[in-house]
């Protein structure tokens, strides 16, 4: 995993780098077992806010490196249960995810970013559901993401022609939330990661688990899921801290208390 994904630690941001570079990032089933884990660490790590997840060199991530699934005596399913357990990890970490695109992110790569709760491209990166191209079809949470991202009708378009499309397209579908210069991706990451860095850990995590479900509840469900969300926040020392700061004048500091 040392070699495979670079991670940094610094003011509650955790920062992971896919580096291969030189297969465009291309993913193994180490990756996935290592991205899996460092989430998991994140999760259990109170002192970790926020993640970024970006690529070394010029792309984000080309999807899958094939070549590593191995002759047709591997069994399939379980790597791809590993590939799985990558993306639910992102998809359920209770604290926030920021894809910090660079580059090319396509099949498994580009929903890696999909997955992720904010997205921030630069302007020459790309995106690809590359699957059919490759004889495959759509993975990595690409069936349960792309629909609720751009609605069923552009999921399949995306998905069954694997077309590719520009971060400025992406944008204007849903896909990303924010294209910047290629020069100013650094500094527009680094601005959203530290105000959420800052904000109040357990209020996020419930808002981030409050959206994610929503499509599976009723209005009466979700309204209920709010009231029970919103007294646990009631209870905490974070909101004493926001009504003390609010009266004083001055930013908030959240313990996650």
């Amino acid at each position: 995993m040392a070699d495979e994904l670079l991670v940094e630690r610094a003011d509650g941001v955790v920062t992971v780098t896919l580096n291969r570079p030189a297969v465009l990032n291309a993913a193994t089933p180490a990756t996935w077992e290592g991205l899996t884990e460092v989430v998991r660490e994140v999760k259990a790590t109170r002192s970790d806010r926020v993640v970024v997840v970006t690529g070394a060199g010029d792309a984000f991530c080309s999807g899958a490196d094939l070549s590593s699934f191995g002759d047709r005596s591997t069994d399939r399913l379980t790597s791809m249960r590993r590939v799985a357990d990558a993306a639910a990890a992102i998809l359920r970490l209770p604290k926030p995810v920021i894809a910090k695109v660079n580059g090319v992110a396509a099949g498994a790569g580009a929903n890696l970013a999909f997955c992720c709760d904010l997205v921030v491209a630069a302007d020459t990166a790309r995106f690809c559901e590359i699957f059919a191209k490759r004889g495959l079809s759509v993975d990595f949470g690409g069936s349960w993401v792309l629909p609720r991202r751009v609605g069923l009708h552009k999921a399949k378009e995306l998905v069954l022609l694997a077309d590719m499309i520009s971060a400025e397209e992406a944008a204007q579908i849903g896909l990303v939330n924010k294209v910047v210069a290629r020069a100013e991706l650094d500094a527009a990451v680094d601005d959203w990661a530290a105000r959420l860095a800052a904000g109040p850990p357990l209020a996020l995590s419930l808002s981030k688990a409050l959206l994610n479900d929503s499509f599976a509840m009723s209005p009466e469900q979700a309204l209920e899921a709010e009231g029970v969300a919103q007294s646990h926040n009631f209870a905490t020392d974070d909101i004493k801290e926001a009504l003390a700061a609010w009266s004083e004048k001055r930013p908030p500091r959240f313990r996650g208390e």
